[in-house]
């Protein structure tokens, strides 16, 4: 089947995918070689489990589905915040347990999720406001410089006072989210 977009403009983006393609082939073969199984690999690879493990046994056993729910929220837009930002090269990571640019596993889909899960679980009538200043504050003076002093994130245009208000952002709508009564059966 013949497609109707332009045959130059198919020509030229496959050209820009072709380079994408070739600097992942790149990029695995030096993962493979300098990151697989070193010590950064074994601290990023027990921080992606070591969360889970630890939401699994502490977590509110009669609200997993709602928390689960809250949980893909994040990991949604924490990756897709975390996609936007390093193909503009605001920042890029090392120490990866998959090598895939540009998301950090442990960060997008472990820590900041399972944290923000912690918090709602806590003292759940606390103000939803307080909560998210407390966890923007740890997610962006002590989360961000930590993973910088690993050498696992690498700032390059960007700054931890740009991610307070969306860490603040992020949690508040996974507290929306978690307080919705309307969900029914399909």
């Amino acid at each position: 089947m013949k497609p109707i977009q332009d045959p130059e403009k198919l020509r030229k983006i496959g050209e820009f995918y072709d380079k994408i393609v070739e600097t992942h082939y790149d990029y695995f073969q030096y993962w493979l070689h300098h990151t697989w199984f070193h010590w950064d690999f074994w601290i990023s690879f027990a921080l992606t489990v070591l969360p889970w493990a630890l939401w699994i046994k502490f977590r509110k056993k009669d609200s997993t589905d709602r928390q689960l729910f809250v949980a893909f929220f994040v990991i949604l837009i924490s990756s897709w915040l975390d996609f936007i930002g390093t193909c503009y090269g605001l920042w890029y990571y090392t120490g990866k347990v998959i090598p895939t640019i540009p998301v950090y596993i442990p960060w997008d889909f472990c820590l900041l999720p399972v944290f923000l899960l912690f918090l709602l679980q806590f003292k759940p009538n606390s103000p939803a406001v307080i909560k998210a200043l407390g966890f923007a504050c740890v997610c962006s003076f002590a989360g961000e410089p930590f993973f910088q002093w690993l050498g696992f994130y690498v700032m390059k245009k960007w700054s931890v006072c740009y991610s307070f208000p969306i860490y603040f952002v992020i949690f508040l709508a996974a507290y929306k989210l978690s307080k919705r009564s309307s969900f029914s059966a399909i």
